[in-house]
């Protein structure tokens, strides 16, 4: 098996994103890297969510990498971004 291509990815993303959207939110694909982390950004209602751990890992990479089994891991860029309050 090998790494899924972008059209892939987002082609299965397209079949998620119905239920996101029904609660007001969506999934921007961002990168695939080398190693198979695919780098997703949940936007609306989604962004933010005190649930949008469990949508992310036990929706979208659940769904992922059942269908591409080479994929290490989904990661949301908004919760990977270092906060610093100039302290």
């Amino acid at each position: 098996m090998a790494i899924p291509t972008r059209e892939e990815v987002e082609a299965v993303l397209d079949e998620i994103r119905p239920a996101l959207r029904f609660d007001g939110g969506d999934v921007e694909l961002v990168d695939i890297t080398e190693d198979g982390t695919v780098l997703v950004r949940l936007m609306g209602a989604c962004s933010g969510c005190g649930m949008s751990v469990f949508t992310l890992k036990a929706g979208i990479e659940r769904v992922l990498k059942n269908k591409f089994p080479d994929i290490k891991e989904v990661k949301d860029i908004n919760t990977d971004i270092p906060t610093t309050f100039g302290f």
